[in-house]
């Protein structure tokens, strides 16, 4: 598992349900915080009160985030035989910046399967385009390692494909690709870290995407090697936009699934 994510999203008990933690810098986009790394942070705090790991949490974007001292408080809602339902509200200076809602819990394998998705084709991790957030200044692009297939890549020359999706590689830099090792908590990270579907689409312009709503499904524990991303929108109209995620590990196995609904960038 990366390193420096581990300890970027790093939490402490502080008793009766509050952790201390800290927005660590370069894990932004133009100074405000990944929505991915975010949750990473304050799930880490959950999954400590529940003593499950995460399998289903949602998170609603109050205000942008940035480098700093934060505090998460933590409400145990429910805890069964299985699972464990928690609640968090991740606070800055006072202001709010994010409440969650999420389900923890121990993977199930095994039992009946009906599968109708599979795992993007993609060309190898070297050929596709390594792609950091159109922002300068971030250093986020330098923390996660995102490769997108070439027909994705066309907004960057002002030529969008047409098609809100996006496809690629996650991995974290600090590793080499083909030696990674994504837990959980990384899942949450790569769910945010593309950048957004809608540039794709037509008349859309590059700039940023504001995160209203994101919600993660853990469907199982990543294998060794980079993870298969597939992201895409069916709806862009009315100033947002949804976007779908799928992410597969190096065995082509659905390790998660994502919806974020996002506001649509201003020219």
């Amino acid at each position: 598992m990366s390193a420096a994510f581990e300890a970027a999203t790093g939490v402490v008990a502080k008793g009766d349900g509050a952790y201390a933690a800290r927005i660590e810098p370069g894990w932004d986009i133009a100074g405000n915080a990944n929505g991915g790394y975010l949750i990473a942070l304050a799930a880490r705090a959950m999954a400590d009160a529940a003593q499950h790991p995460p399998l289903s949490i949602t998170a609603h974007f109050l205000s942008p985030g940035k480098v700093g001292d934060c505090l998460i408080d933590v409400d145990v809602v429910r805890s069964g035989r299985r699972m464990v339902t928690a609640a968090a509200i991740v606070t800055q200076a006072g202001q709010q910046l994010m409440a969650l809602l999420g389900t923890f819990g121990e993977q199930s394998p095994g039992g009946p399967e009906c599968v109708a998705g599979r795992a993007p084709e993609l060309p190898d991790f070297p050929s596709c385009v390594r792609t950091v957030p159109p922002a300068e200044g971030s250093g986020f692009g330098e923390r996660v390692h995102v490769r997108v297939r070439p027909g994705d890549v066309g907004f960057l020359e002002g030529q969008p494909s047409g098609t809100p999706e996006v496809c690629g590689w996650f991995t974290f830099d600090d590793e080499p690709f083909d030696q990674q090792h994504v837990d959980v908590f990384g899942l949450l990270q790569a769910t945010d870290a593309f950048v957004p579907v809608c540039f794709n689409a037509p008349g859309v312009p590059v700039a940023w995407a504001p995160t209203l709503e994101l919600t993660v499904h853990v469907r199982g524990t990543p294998g060794p090697g980079p993870l298969r991303c597939r992201f895409s929108s069916r709806f862009v109209q009315d100033a947002m936009f949804e976007e779908d995620g799928e992410i597969y590990d190096s065995t082509g196995r659905l390790v998660a699934q994502s919806r974020q609904l996002a506001l649509i960038p201003r020219g």
